[in-house]
């Protein structure tokens, strides 16, 4: 058991090791794709050269991180067969189409556009190399989007069946998979939030240039673009956030009352605007569950339903059963000890039928399939032990999601001084250091967000690889553990690697860039 728990944990720091590092660089892409592509419209509609300098620098600065974020991601895909081999047998067939569809789709448009985006200035047509640099940014997001998908399964597993005859889920219904409510929605959040942080790394670097006082005019012509855009996202992104809070209410209501450290939820739930947790607080014993706490009345109750007076379960509250149905009504259902005494009939009934199966007894057979079918929607909890293991880690899904909070409120704030002051008269932001410095540092702090998102996320849904229906422990490849904790230190160093050559690479071509005048660029 402690070797399995063991693997367990380091099978899951690997792949964070990886998903983190690969998220440094798709936000990026994804938010410098939209920017670039705005600066080429202009200088195809203006044919001014100083566009045209503007452009390929932030294309430049693209394309580094656009190579270094594909090797990262690739990796991050093997790692389902490597690690989670049980995993990718029993959903393979659903988890693996979004991904193929990526990979056929998306990948390849990706490819085909960016070649000439870099080397076709002089072999194509200014409008197609407008085009082949939106359809560059386009498929980035279209690979978002079924990679998000394959995520958003996870979360909430829809448009499948299990089939005892394969020991396999089976999809349904590809549409139920790829526009789950909770999909569309993390579709949107995170392609936006990826605009905001594009749009902060381009003020950052633009401030160094007014910073040194070099090539001042390309940082405020890139200020005001990135402004703009990261305004869009920023405004967007909170807006998709509250639609993603409904949704988490209704479908992961664990997570909802982890990222909220609730234990008992009542009717008109504040939220928490600041708090400290108690370290010592579990869902088993009776203490406070803060420190300190200074909340916002009804806010929890109106983000999760919209109804201030709503009533909002606690992490004991779902241990007993109490829930929140689709239609917002607040139900009493199956509590987690049941859940794992009808999971562990499932499993039974599982192997009763293989049984069956193996004698050839067709009516012993479909008396198991009928109970398999009764209890199936609890099968992931008959892996647990006892209900306090559906609990995810609760004190680092509260303040990821603050950080994530906390951030994305000063980044609005960010956006919209940054453009009333690039629009004076006089820009204020090219004479004052003060200024400047803060858009640079707001560089790594708009990364932190970022990264708080996943990690609540991600963290929220514990200990589930697939929501209610596949714990981690059940869905690891059967290797040792001392195979994983190598190949975890292997690919830290080459992540560290590749991050520290992505730096150095950038931080060359923009002191290189920034000795030259942008504006006479030329085809």
């Amino acid at each position: 058991m402690n070797d399995l728990m063991s693997l367990v944990d380091w099978s899951r720091a690997q792949f964070a090791l990886t998903a983190i590092y690969h998220w440094l660089f798709v936000p990026l892409t994804l938010g410098l794709a939209v920017i670039v592509g705005i600066m080429e419209t202009i200088y195809y509609k203006t044919r001014d050269a100083k566009w045209l300098g503007t452009t390929k620098f932030w294309m430049t600065l693209f394309g580094i991180n656009f190579a270094i974020g594909v090797a990262t991601g690739i990796i991050l895909e093997f790692e389902f067969g490597t690690n989670w081999s049980n995993y990718s047998w029993f959903v393979g067939d659903i988890f693996g189409a979004p991904l193929a569809v990526e990979g056929i789709i998306a990948f390849f448009m990706e490819s085909t556009f960016i070649a000439v985006m870099f080397f076709g200035w002089k072999k194509v047509g200014p409008g197609f190399h407008l085009a082949s640099t939106w359809l560059t940014g386009l498929g980035a997001t279209i690979s978002a989007f079924w990679i998000l998908v394959a995520n958003s399964w996870m979360q909430y597993p829809v448009g499948m069946k299990f089939d005892p005859e394969q020991m396999r889920n089976v999809m349904e219904s590809f549409s139920a998979v790829a526009l789950s409510p909770v999909a569309l929605n993390k579709f949107f959040h995170t392609v936006l939030s990826g605009w905001t942080l594009g749009a902060v790394f381009v003020i950052g670097v633009s401030a160094w240039f007014l910073l040194k006082k070099r090539n001042n005019e390309m940082a405020i012509r890139s200020i005001k673009i990135a402004s703009w855009v990261g305004l869009a996202g920023i405004v967007l992104t909170i807006f998709t956030g509250d639609g993603s809070a409904k949704v988490v209410s209704r479908v992961q209501p664990m997570k909802l009352a982890a990222m909220e450290g609730l234990y008992h939820g009542q009717c008109g739930q504040s939220i928490t605007a600041f708090g400290i947790l108690n370290p010592n607080k579990c869902c088993t014993n009776n203490e406070n569950e803060y420190l300190l706490n200074i909340s916002m009345p009804k806010g929890l109750s109106f983000l999760a339903t919209g109804d201030p007076n709503a009533f909002v379960p606690g992490i004991n509250d779902l241990i007993d059963g109490i829930e929140i149905t689709q239609n917002g009504d607040t139900v009493h259902n199956v509590s987690y000890a049941d859940r794992i005494a009808l999971g562990k009939q499932a499993h039974e009934a599982l192997k009763a039928f293989d049984t069956a199966k193996k004698k050839g007894d067709k009516a012993a057979m479909d008396i198991a399939r009928a109970a398999i079918e009764k209890n199936f929607q609890y099968f992931g909890y008959g892996y647990l032990d006892s209900p306090s293991e559906a609990v995810p880690n609760v004190p680092m899904t509260f303040y990821a999601f603050r950080v994530m909070v906390t951030l994305g409120g000063y980044f609005l704030l960010f956006f919209v001084v940054v453009l009333f002051l690039v629009y004076k008269k006089k820009s204020i932001l090219a004479d004052n250091k003060w200024l400047q410095w803060i858009a640079i540092l707001s560089i790594p702090a708009v990364w932190i967000c970022s990264e708080a998102g996943w990690i609540t996320a991600e963290l929220g849904r514990q200990p589930w690889a697939i929501e209610g229906l596949m714990p981690n422990k059940a869905a690891i490849s059967d290797i040792p553990s001392s195979s994983v904790v190598l190949t975890f230190f292997i690919f830290a160093v080459i992540f560290t690697a590749l991050l520290i050559a992505e730096l150095s690479i950038m931080f060359k071509q923009i002191s290189k860039r920034s000795k030259e005048n942008i504006d006479n660029a030329k085809i």
